[in-house]
């Protein structure tokens, strides 16, 4: 198991957010919006200034968030064009990062999810589609068409494409109202298609929180996914801010100064504590000193 944050949640500055990561102990960055720019519109040139920033810092970019298949779903000929331009684009921006992945989502839903009518869309979406260059793997979306592990297994089924895997986000279960328990039901129904874990602590439907004083059992997880073998990536996505909290809209396009504001002092407590949870359950080796700030957390 390997720890990364999703670099936004810290900063909009990526070597600001790369020191920290190094600092906690982290290996990898998860990377969205950069500079204040969109994951999708950043230019070639900020792609590589970025790439280049997290390999300095001894760190690995640990997957790429572009907003794909995040739309209504698609009912013409052009909206399907416009849907694949998308997806189409962001494996080539994968590549020039040397990301091991490009996140996709399963439309926005609407009313109750509708997981194999999305996989009929995504289907035309993904015809021609060069996934094999850089795999896709679809997020559990609170939103979406697939906000729980069973959503997204029947649109992979629907799809019928096996190369295709899993961003397990049970924050995002959560928070969608769809599956206030993900853990252990709904992890044990696709654990084997999982390729890829977001690590958010929500209160209902009402906020997210400081890691470990939310509504989900860490501990318990992250010991379940280092006892299976889980190889993969763990990363933080923390929607937690001090004194504020997200609205719909910034968690919906999260990237930009907005969405970062107050992120910093936020997500550093929660790497502290996620760095905790992992080694406490043997899921990563304890961090080497010079590396992980062991300072005394403030209250907050």
């Amino acid at each position: 198991m390997r720890l990364a944050i999703i670099n936004d949640e810290l900063s909009q500055d990526i070597d600001t957010a790369a020191a920290e990561a190094s600092r906690q102990g982290f290996g990898g960055l998860e990377i969205r919006s950069s500079g204040g720019v969109p994951p999708h519109l950043m230019t070639d040139a900020q792609l590589t200034a970025v790439r280049e920033a997290v390999k300095g810092h001894g760190l690995r970019i640990a997957g790429f968030d572009p907003p794909a298949l995040k739309c209504a779903l698609p009912r013409t000929d052009a909206e399907i064009a416009q849907v694949r331009e998308l997806v189409v684009d962001a494996v080539r921006r994968a590549e020039l990062l040397e990301a091991p992945f490009v996140r996709i989502f399963t439309f926005y839903r609407e009313g109750d999810p509708d997981p194999r009518t999305a996989a009929k869309a995504a289907r035309e979406v993904l015809d021609g589609v060069p996934a094999d260059r850089v795999p896709l793997i679809v997020e559990t979306g609170m939103r979406t068409n697939s906000p729980t592990m069973r959503h997204t297994l029947e649109f992979l089924d629907e799809l019928g494409d096996d190369r295709l895997g899993v961003l397990w986000d049970p924050g995002n279960s959560v928070f969608s109202g769809w599956d206030p328990e993900p853990f252990p039901r709904d992890y044990e129904l696709g654990r084997e298609r999982i390729r890829h874990v977001h690590v958010k602590d929500p209160v209902g439907r009402t906020a997210y929180v400081r890691l470990g004083d939310g509504d989900l059992p860490w501990p318990a997880i992250l010991g379940r996914l280092a006892d299976d073998g889980y190889e993969g990536w763990v990363s933080l996505e923390t929607h937690w801010r001090i004194g504020r909290v997200l609205t719909q809209p910034q968690r919906d396009e999260p990237w930009g100064e907005e969405f970062t504001a107050g992120g910093f002092e936020a997500s550093s407590a929660c790497m502290r504590r996620l760095r905790e949870m992992a080694e406490a359950v043997g899921a990563v080796p304890a961090a080497d000193a010079r590396h992980t700030a062991r300072t005394e957390e403030t209250a907050i």
